[in-house]
């Protein structure tokens, strides 16, 4: 109504009592609902333009950052039946302790007397060696007697030699003066014939003079060719003897290591975690698994994993928020400072190959400056993290989900693999110049 008259018509009539006229006004909660609807209006428009971290998020499970100190699978070296139990599962043991016992199956190895009779072969080798040793020993003495006999025998056989030279050069020359005399008739025939007798006999003894230094050097010879083939021989089987020996002292080596695989030992400090094998006579073969040990070491991280495409914006030493199975949480992935039950970490190594189709693994470590990570948590619990990033308005964070997009980084991230790659490839290129 334009309400120009000075009479009112509210007055003669009021507004409530008429439907038309109550319809027309706004109802008291739609009031109310446009000033909430308002309110939160203006609450989200300042949200869009709140500071966000931006994160990657990844599942895992709690394991060690040092491969030693992972779960251990104790196997058998050597094939046997299961004699004995030494441990239960769920008990604590320290490195040497006896897991279990093991016995023979190969029949070669039957025998418990082994390694003595090993032994005692190896002692009467050794005495065989050592008593070849010693004719090798007295044949070399013999080869050097018969080596100074020779040059004895040829010195001496040279000196008769020289008597002999000495003797036919006197009856040549007495035989060259008495044929002249002969032919010129000065003496007679029978003292020629005498003389030339001589002759004859000095020249034949001077030939068997030679004669003879050839065949005591021949002699002495095939006596010293004969020592020095007993020697060879001897050598010979004393070399065959050594082989022998070594291979006897390698099986009395591989003997006794074998016998102490029987006892199957702890090999660190440890929590027997599970048996692989059951039971008293369970036959086992090299290379079975018996139990397996949890090592007792604080050398706790989280092995997370992350799609492909976030893993070029991750670089060692960024800061990881962590929720463990078992524990409460409440986690607002883009404002860390607010959640409640999680627990910091850094990223300490990144794989360079894909653990599995589309993901990279990366290891986790705790975080220094925050709070330490529960005392409780058991190797292999689940985990869910956030590698946080750099911050971003609330409505870029939700522009870029809509679209799929990955995070953005303002500098690219340093990795010390690649830089130290870098810097070596430039000093080699450097050195070339």
């Amino acid at each position: 109504m334009l309400k120009i008259s000075s009479k009112s018509v509210e007055k003669m009539m009021p507004q409530d009592r008429l439907y038309s006229l109550r319809s027309l006004d706004t109802p008291m909660a739609g009031k109310i609902l446009a000033r909430w609807l308002l309110g939160l209006g203006f609450v989200f428009l300042i949200v869009l333009f709140l500071p966000w971290q931006q994160n990657i998020r990844g599942k895992g499970k709690v394991t060690a950052l040092s491969p030693g100190n992972r779960p251990q699978t104790i196997e058998t070296v050597i094939a046997g039946r299961i004699q004995n139990w030494k441990v239960q599962e769920g008990q604590f043991v320290t490195k040497g302790d006896t897991i279990a016992i093991i016995s023979e199956v190969k029949e070669k190895y039957f025998d418990p007397q082994m390694l003595v009779r090993l032994r005692q072969v190896i002692t009467s080798k050794e005495n065989s060696l050592q008593s070849k040793d010693m004719k090798a020993q007295a044949l070399k003495r013999q080869i050097r007697a018969l080596q100074d006999g020779m040059r004895n025998k040829i010195d001496q056989t040279k000196a008769k030699l020289e008597g002999e030279r000495v003797r036919f050069d006197n009856a040549k020359n007495q035989y060259e003066r008495n044929k002249k005399l002969f032919e010129a008739g000065n003496i007679p025939l029978t003292k020629f014939q005498d003389i030339e007798y001589k002759y004859q006999g000095a020249e034949a003894d001077f030939v068997n003079a030679e004669i003879e230094i050839d065949r005591a050097q021949a002699e002495y010879l095939d006596k010293i060719n004969k020592a020095e083939s007993d020697l060879n021989n001897t050598l010979a089987e004393q070399f065959e003897t050594q082989a022998d020996i070594a291979k006897l002292r390698n099986e009395l080596t591989n003997m006794e290591i074998r016998s102490q695989q029987y006892f199957i030992l702890a090999p660190q400090n440890g929590m027997v975690v599970k048996a692989t094998q059951a039971g008293i006579g369970e036959t086992i073969k090299e290379g079975d698994p018996v139990c397996t040990i949890m090592p007792q070491s604080e050398d706790v991280a989280v092995e997370m994993y992350v799609k492909a495409m976030d893993v070029p914006l991750i670089s060692k030493g960024r800061k990881v928020r962590i929720e463990f199975d078992g524990f409460p949480a409440l986690q607002f992935s883009g404002w860390p400072s607010v959640s409640v039950g999680s627990f910091g970490g850094t990223v300490e190594v990144i794989d360079f190959v894909n653990s599995k189709p589309g993901e990279f693994r990366i290891l986790v470590i705790p975080d220094k400056n925050d709070e330490q990570w529960p005392n409780r948590i058991r190797n292999g619990s689940g985990t869910q993290g956030w590698v946080m990033l750099d911050n971003v308005p609330v409505w870029y964070e939700i522009w870029r989900q809509l679209n799929g997009f990955p995070p953005s980084l303002y500098e690219e991230p340093l990795d010390e693999y690649i830089e130290k790659n870098k810097s070596s490839n430039y000093s080699s290129e450097s050195a070339k110049k």
